[in-house]
């Protein structure tokens, strides 16, 4: 499988004492799922629909498109198991940070996906990240008739378990309460169904200045 990535360049700014650790969501932190899932099969499969993409001010959406949990997860898992997922281009601002500065910290991908689409999962990742990130996490998402061992509740849990991680990139605020609660600093990725007031490169420098000074992120 070819690697698709820009290699990383020494930058003497980036530098932190020790390798420390990075933990990443994947989908819409890494990449913008929600986004292409939205514009590429809903809209494409649901003509009537009027809402936007910037309208996702909750995830799940599935109360804003009016239709049962259900529903909007088939769909959605059908799009991770669909050549358009794999399809999908890297978040340009991470991809640039991890250009200028992914080697100077380890990292790790933490996500929280259906045991059916894990493997659409890590090759999404190992295909454009792999220079970077080298080990691939996942936390099941509970789906209907799945009856696998559960080893971790949440995102936390496997944190706390994994006791690695100086730092933990997540689009959710509920993920990052819980591993900021367990003592994980956390950095709230900015989306429309979160609060975070930073930008892209507010949040990958506020990552940057604690990894780099011990600062609170």
């Amino acid at each position: 499988m070819e690697l698709n990535f820009v290699p990383s360049v020494f930058v003497p700014e980036c530098m932190s004492n020790y390798m420390k650790t990075i933990a990443w969501d994947v989908d819409d932190v890494l990449n913008d799922l929600m986004m292409m899932w939205l514009k590429q099969k809903w809209i494409e499969e649901h003509k009537d629909c009027r809402l936007r993409y910037e309208g996702l001010i909750e995830n799940p959406t599935h109360r804003l498109l009016g239709v049962g949990i259900n529903e909007y997860l088939s769909s959605l898992d059908g799009y991770r198991l669909s050549a358009l997922y794999q399809q999908m281009t890297p978040v340009k601002e991470i991809m640039e940070w991890f250009a200028r500065c992914g080697n100077n910290f380890r990292h790790i991908a933490l996500t929280a996906v259906p045991l059916v689409a894990a493997s659409a999962s890590a090759q999404w990742v190992f295909t454009h990240f792999g220079a970077w990130i080298r080990t691939f996490h996942f936390v099941p998402s509970k789906r209907a008739g799945q009856n696998i061992p559960d080893y971790d509740n949440d995102k936390s849990a496997f944190l706390k378990w994994l006791a690695k991680a100086d730092v933990f990139i997540d689009d959710s605020p509920v993920n990052i309460k819980d591993a900021e609660s367990a003592g994980i600093r956390s950095i709230l990725w900015p989306r429309p169904w979160n609060d975070s007031k930073l930008t892209p490169v507010e949040a990958l420098t506020s990552m940057e200045d604690f990894l780099n000074d011990g600062e609170t992120a």
